[in-house]
């Protein structure tokens, strides 16, 4: 007679109940399992927790806190339990988890190995405002600081929380030779620190060294050029490196060409990589929407995004940003609505970056309630969405408003930026809250240290222009600290207009004329200030000028929105389907206009 048939009924149902473990089973099913050994009395033993943790671990998606219960009723621990805890909550939403781990077992005596390190440093680099020197010690105690693999770890952990300089010493201090990972972790370090220039001379330093680069050195060097729009650097680093077929061209090295190109401007080559790929996913999709958008082609972005949602790519944070600004740039407020309503369909998360891209879209459409119900919605509000209610309300001109959501936000605790107090200052200038303003200027620089730049002046000699102080704008303009910049002397010419101080105006015009001498919009502009004086030769020798110059003017450009569809209309311009309807329409309207005894003014 076989053992098995001599065994008991409770021995034969554990054997049975442990063999199900091996199967592929739901988070529900594993538990009513780990019922059933509780129920007849196996709970207690290590060796089938660990069999049932190991289980839960690899079940997706895997449930931390059920793991870490059944974790927390083992006796004696293995390092190699304790790591892959450590490892699990490093790749979950709490990465400062792996940091308590770490702690309970060293509490409990356990000495960690050269596979532990590595994971509790991708937590720091995960979680960036740790510091990573309270486990450098660890690691030099240990004798682990000469190993491969925790060096660098600790150069990508350094790097990721700021400690650049640190890195860059334990990276001297290591003679790396030829380790490419440790020479992208450098790399990747400076790129995501916006040091992208000494990334770019770290990767020639590599090269110089004769070290072969991969696919993962590759997509941080082509982030690089993006950065700094170097189009020469990045298309040598496609041609040398993946032309050539020394790296794998696989589908991240495929989205990292496709955002350097959208960054450097070059959306069309961009378009032109992302058709070639062999597979997609929402890395690469995110990349060429947010292109577009970069590129001011926010229609193009819209349709790359709807043919995104046909191949059943889910969005995520960053394609739902882009996606949003996109929206709200050409004020197409029924497809930012259906994406919104997408976004709470769907159960997508809403971070600060979508939340504050919807607050944007619903303001710059004009509704402002609903961008209110967004921001009063937001669980924690960061300061850019803040900042992004301020602004709705001030360019809508409901300046107490704006002012009243500052007031908020400082009680809240949250320290304004530099974008910010160009929000509360522009809310003052539409709202003509002089006196409020000159106090927010001086409260930015005594009170919260933020150097005005030249968008903060541009703002106050609005704000004092339009109240028509226009000789202290002039004065202000002068004593700035840096060269004012076309844009604030345009303040000052709009101020003179609406004040006619046609002389300062005239004066302030000319000067712009020398700023930009091929800005047609220059020329009218002053044109018309010569018009409205009844200098009749005057405005004649400017658009003379202008042609001399050979400053063509730019056609207007307009979108509307129609049950969800975009039109563009350029003006002269009759490449619409349907611009002969229109402009019969239009000839309809002028008729009936001249027959009321009314002139229009169509120019």
């Amino acid at each position: 007679m076989s053992a098995t048939s001599n065994s008991s009924p409770l021995t034969r149902t554990s054997h049975t109940l442990f063999s199900l473990l091996h199967r592929h089973l739901s988070v529900r099913h594993l538990k009513q399992i780990h019922s059933a050994l509780i129920a007849r009395g196996f709970s207690l033993r290590s060796l089938h927790l660990k069999n049932l943790l190991r289980v839960i671990l690899v079940s997706r998606p895997t449930d931390l806190a059920y793991a870490s219960l059944v974790f927390n009723r083992i006796a004696t621990p293995t390092v190699r339990l304790w790591n892959t805890m450590i490892g699990e909550y490093y790749a979950s939403s709490y990465p400062q988890m792996s940091l308590v781990y770490y702690a309970r077992m060293r509490r409990l005596g356990v000495l960690p190995n050269k596979h532990t390190f590595p994971l509790l440093l991708k937590s720091f680099s995960k979680l960036k405002r740790e510091d990573p020197f309270q486990v450098f010690a660890h690691i030099v105690k240990f004798g682990w600081g000469l190993h491969d693999f925790v060096r660098n770890s600790l150069i990508a952990a350094f790097a990721n929380c700021g400690y650049l300089e640190s890195a860059r010493q334990v990276f001297d201090e290591s003679k790396v030779g030829d380790d490419v990972v440790a020479w992208t972790a450098m790399l990747d370090g400076y790129v995501r620190n916006g040091q992208a220039a000494e990334g770019i001379k770290c990767f020639l330093e590599m090269r110089l060294m004769g070290v072969k680069v991969d696919e993962v050195t590759v997509v941080s060097i082509l982030s690089a050029a993006g950065i700094l729009g170097d189009i020469w650097f990045g298309r040598c680093v496609h041609g040398f490196n993946i032309e050539t077929g020394k790296v794998k061209l696989d589908v991240y090295v495929c989205s990292a060409l496709v955002d350097m190109y959208s960054k450097s401007g070059c959306c069309d080559d961009a378009r032109k990589i992302f058709d070639e790929m062999p597979s997609k996913n929402v890395v690469s999709w995110s990349a060429l929407i947010a292109g577009y958008v970069q590129c001011n082609r926010s229609k193009d972005a819209i349709l790359v995004f709807q043919d995104m949602l046909v191949e059943n790519v889910k969005p995520n944070q960053m394609t739902l940003s882009s996606i949003l600004t996109a929206c709200s740039r050409l004020g197409a407020l029924d497809q930012g609505k259906w994406i919104h309503a997408y976004i709470v369909g769907n159960n997508l998360e809403m971070n600060s970056a979508v939340g504050t891209a919807l607050i944007n879209m619903y303001a710059k459409c004009g509704c402002l309630d609903e961008a209110s119900l967004v921001f009063e919605a937001m669980p924690r509000k960061h300061v850019y969405a803040w900042t992004a209610m301020i602004n709705g309300f001030a360019v809508h001109g409901d300046a107490q408003r704006a002012l009243n959501i500052f007031t908020q936000m400082l009680s809240t605790g949250v320290q304004p930026t530099g974008v910010t107090f160009i929000s509360v200052l522009t809310a003052c200038s539409h709202g003509g809250l002089v006196d409020e303003g000159r106090k927010l200027f001086e409260m930015m620089k005594q009170s919260y240290h933020i150097e005005p730049n030249v968008d903060h002046y541009g703002c106050m000699v609005d704000l004092l222009g339009r109240a028509g102080y226009l000789q202290e704008a002039r004065k202000l303009i002068e004593e700035m600290p840096m060269e004012p910049t076309p844009g604030v002397w345009g303040a000052l010419f709009g101020a003179c207009m609406i004040h006619k101080a046609y002389k300062l105006g005239e004066y302030v015009g000319q000067h712009l004329i020398q700023l930009q001498p091929h800005h047609s919009g220059r020329y009218a502009l002053l044109a018309n200030l010569y018009s409205t004086c009844q200098k009749w030769k005057a405005a004649a020798s400017t658009r003379k000028l202008m042609k001399e110059k050979g400053a063509e003017k730019t056609s207007g450009c307009s979108w509307t929105e129609v049950e969800g569809v975009l039109h563009e209309f350029i003006a002269f311009d009759k490449s619409h389907l349907e611009s002969n309807d229109l402009y019969e329409m239009l000839d309809g309207l002028t008729l009936q206009l001249k027959l009321s005894d009314h002139v229009p003014d169509i120019c």
